[in-house]
């Protein structure tokens, strides 16, 4: 009889074009042009898993993507096995960094490189040819099922009711997950557990307005940082997580499960320098191996915040940021000259010269951002173009201070032995320098995007 090894052998260039054929349509999820391609990508799997010798295969609709089924009863006696994967991709972008096409296959070093060739379709193609081997060979003794979702890369909205649907059609005594990896190319791998997820929202409030730290920022709490420090607080200093019961109901880790982690070929060094950084960290009294594998983890994902300018743009000014950031800049210089040259001391009026200063300041750089990211970049650039006033801004702010400590200190004056400044030159620096802020939004006046010339 033939062995296995002989069969994939013998069958391998079929095995890799039919990869190849799954590779080349684009299933991007996230995308709703591809829509037709998720439904071509799931008819194209029903096709292979019939020809591999599945008893049935078919395309079942949902509310979003369509999720294939296939099966193979080898006896009613026999237990079943039903294989999970997917068949959706992430985009590609940015298609600069690709040295080929991501959706046309291609074979360099050994490795298949294209999008989807890892994540899912390699891997499921995996489970079908495995299949067909073990059929053709007279090696399955058990009934197979497979599921081929096409929702994984955006959270996979549709897959639970569907399941429910359809729960005695799934019914399996095994499930097979053909989405993980392996330790290496030189050591076979069994996943035998993963990590689920939990996400929470955290809302902080304070106070009804916006304040202006030079005021306010010694007496209220600004609720960015109180945040911040609530997501540091989460874990220790030993990477233990501090929430109230979180370990109740986490189980222990075997001596004999780590044992078998002990065992896994790993090289520290390598793992380093593979994803570049110097040091690992990781709750103590844990290997890095159980830390990759087994310990409980809670990340911190991302913090949004709601920026106001997007409501002025978008409600009062339909979109366009050129007029709200001249207003902007407009109102940064008479912030400036309220509090600069009205003479005297006027506790309110400087307080709203400052409110005013904060605000304008703020919007104005969202705005101008807005502009060079969105409207004159070309769409595919305007992340790093976002980033250019990003840094810029921190450049300008930094020559600003360090020009404000120059005139401060070249108009002091010693009188009697007390140092005496004159702020005459620096008050008509910052005013100029806001001047500056309401020329730079003159002069993007009529900027178009490029995407649209």
């Amino acid at each position: 009889m033939i062995s296995v090894k002989k069969y994939i052998e013998s069958n391998k260039d079929r095995f890799i074009e039919e990869l190849f054929s799954l590779i080349r349509i684009p299933s991007i999820s996230a995308k709703h042009e591809h829509k037709p391609d998720m439904e071509a990508c799931a008819k194209r799997w029903t096709e292979l898993l019939l020809a591999a010798g599945a008893d049935k295969a078919v395309v079942m609709q949902t509310e979003g993507n369509p999720v294939v089924y296939g099966e193979k009863m080898v006896s009613p006696e026999a237990q079943t096995v039903l294989v999970y994967s997917h068949y959706d991709v992430m985009p590609a972008e940015p298609f600069d960094q690709w040295k080929s096409r991501p959706f046309e296959p291609e074979i360099r070093d050994g490795r298949i490189w294209a999008r989807g060739a890892d994540d899912d379709k390699g891997q499921a193609m995996m489970q079908v040819k495995g299949f067909e081997t073990a059929l053709n060979l007279d090696l399955l003794k058990c009934n197979v099922k497979f599921i081929f979702e096409g929702e994984e890369e955006i959270g996979s909205p549709s897959l639970e009711a569907f399941c429910r649907t359809h729960k005695e059609l799934l019914k399996a005594d095994v499930i097979l997950v053909s989405d993980t990896s392996m330790v290496s190319a030189e050591t076979p791998s069994l996943t035998t557990g993963l990590r689920g997820l939990a996400y929470w929202e955290i809302e902080v409030t304070g106070p009804n307005r916006d304040l202006h730290s030079g005021h306010f920022g010694g007496a209220v709490a600004n609720p960015i940082n109180v945040l911040c420090k609530l997501m540091a607080d989460i874990t220790d200093a030993d990477g233990r997580i501090t929430i109230p019961g979180f370990y109740d109901d986490v189980e222990d880790v075997s001596p004999a499960e780590r044992e078998m982690i002990a065992q896994i070929p790993f090289d520290e060094a390598k793992y380093k320098a593979a994803i570049g950084v110097d040091e690992l960290f990781g709750e103590k009294g844990y290997s890095t191996l159980d830390a990759s594998f087994i310990i409980s983890i809670c990340p911190v994902c991302g913090i949004v915040g709601t920026i106001f300018s997007g409501v002025i743009s978008d409600k009062l000014f339909g979109g366009r940021r050129n007029v709200p950031a001249l207003i902007f800049g407009l109102m940064n210089v008479f912030s400036l000259c309220l509090f600069l040259l009205v003479p005297g001391v006027h506790f309110w009026l400087d307080a709203l010269s400052m409110i005013l200063f904060g605000l304008g300041i703020g919007v104005l750089i969202c705005f101008l951002g807005g502009l060079m990211a969105v409207d004159i970049a070309p769409r595919n650039a305007s992340g790093a173009a976002l980033g250019v006033v990003g840094i810029a801004s921190y450049i300008g702010a930094g020559l600003q201070d360090v020009m404000s400590g120059v005139l401060i200190e070249g108009q002091k004056t010693v009188q009697n032995g007390v140092d005496v400044y004159d702020f005459t030159y620096i008050n008509w620096f910052w005013i100029g320098a806001a001047l500056l802020s309401v020329f730079f939004a003159l002069l993007v006046w009529n900027a178009k995007s490029k995407e649209s010339d």
